[in-house]
């Protein structure tokens, strides 16, 4: 992604100030769900997991469990529709489980606006183009979050990502910020067809 130090600096500030405002204003909040999820949901109060980031750099995300620690008879995890509960559903459709996640970008392992960070055993899945999702940083909102969110098919939602990396502008971000706390009102497509969030992704054709 071609973009001049100077503009890079005024993101990352932007991403830092922004996020250090809303953790240290909302932090009442930030406390009344973590005492939800462990009332609703039990020990951990946050679900960590390793993500790749900027240049595939892998990092740890954090955000708020939604779902139960459910396990069959061989020790197995249940599907994710047998774990999931109506809080932390809730929690998904108003995006709140996504409040820690704002402590990975004043640590700068995320932005606030960028493509989604997916799973680490995806990158030897995706296409050269769908790789260049990586160019930037991962954001807690994007272009695809706000045009479907996980009701898009897979090869659309890398699409869109890799516009995000060819079109990325200041006024860009700002509009998709605005166009997320839309989406959040709507609380529209949280999760794809069929799916509590979204299908495995096991690669495509695409070039």
């Amino acid at each position: 992604m071609t973009r001049s130090p100077r503009l890079s600096l005024v993101k990352r500030l932007f991403d830092v100030i922004v996020s250090t405002v809303v953790l240290i204003s909302f932090s009442w909040l930030i406390l009344i769900l973590a005492l939800l999820v462990r009332l609703n949901l039990g020990a951990p109060v946050f679900f960590r997991q390793k993500r790749p980031g900027l240049d595939g750099k892998i990092f740890e995300m954090v955000k708020f469990r939604t779902m139960r620690n459910a396990t069959s008879s061989d020790g197995t995890p249940l599907p994710d529709d047998q774990r999931m509960t109506k809080f932390g559903n809730l929690l998904r459709k108003l995006s709140l489980d996504e409040l820690p996640e704002l402590w990975n970008v004043v640590k700068g392992d995320m932005s606030l606006v960028g493509p989604r960070p997916l799973l680490v055993q995806y990158l030897d899945r995706y296409s050269p183009r769908q790789m260049r999702r990586h160019e930037t940083r991962p954001g807690v909102t994007g272009w695809a979050q706000v045009n479907g969110r996980n009701a898009v098919a897979w090869e659309d939602r890398f699409e869109m990502d890799v516009w995000y990396v060819e079109n990325w502008s200041f006024a860009l971000d700002l509009k998709i910020l605005w166009m997320t706390v839309l989406t959040v009102f709507k609380r529209s497509g949280v999760s794809a067809e069929g799916h509590v969030t979204m299908p495995e992704f096991m690669g495509s054709q695409q070039p």
